[in-house]
């Protein structure tokens, strides 16, 4: 049996989606049952108490198939099973999860915001870097917010703390007037000219942030 731990990490199980994916729920158990391989394996994962794992069987003698968990084994049919068998647990975790990179208060309270005004979801472009996000207007596909993780030194602060920031679009000719280098910064990896930083720190009011997300949408939407 494999326990999902590092593949569910900065995730949060959808159970609605694990239903609609296939899983049947009994006594607050979820199990998902598919045949792989031109049907030779059966795989089966189970979601209990937040946790995920799952099992291959080899159906020609119903016996666990734990090869597959076995780094070390080799060859190029154990290879190509697992291949098979870690493709159907990324989809099944892809399309079942959600992404949980962003713990700060303020930053819940954006990103619920920002879903219930605008109906957008963050959206994670790079693997590289999984702990950054965008907001994109649908209309244009511009965006007007970003969601990282940085250290405060990137800000140029005299400090090493990890903090949450968001990247917003602010009016070019008024734009010096807002930036105190203190609670608000030129825009992080953007164009200081148009694009200002606020570390969700609680140093800006969340109702001020939710201002400025708007105004950084209706910038958006300017040609």
């Amino acid at each position: 049996m494999r326990i999902l731990e590092n593949e569910l990490k900065n995730k949060v199980i959808n159970y609605d989606e694990l239903l609609k994916y296939g899983f049947i729920q009994e006594n607050g158990i979820y199990l998902y049952k598919t045949k792989i391989y031109d049907k030779q394996f059966e795989m089966s994962v189970t979601v209990e108490n937040n946790k995920m794992t799952s099992k291959l069987f080899d159906l020609t003698n119903e016996d666990e198939y734990i090869l597959v968990d076995i780094q070390d084994s080799t060859g190029e049919f154990v290879g190509k099973v697992r291949e098979e068998y870690e493709n159907e647990l990324q989809k099944i975790i892809t399309k079942c999860t959600t992404p949980n990179i962003f713990k700060s208060e303020q930053a819940k309270e954006i990103i619920r915001y920002i879903k219930e005004k605008y109906n957008d979801d963050l959206e994670f472009l790079w693997k590289k870097f999984s702990e950054n996000a965008v907001w994109r207007n649908k209309t244009n596909n511009k965006w007007y917010g970003a969601l990282l993780i940085i250290s405060e030194r990137k800000l140029e602060l005299e400090s090493d703390k990890i903090v949450e920031i968001i990247d917003l679009r602010y009016s070019k000719d008024k734009i010096k007037e807002i930036i105190d280098n203190d609670k608000i910064f030129g825009g992080y990896h953007m164009n200081k000219e148009n694009w200002i930083t606020i570390k969700l720190d609680g140093s800006v009011k969340t109702e001020k942030i939710f201002e400025l997300i708007d105004n950084s949408y209706n910038i958006s939407l300017t040609k």
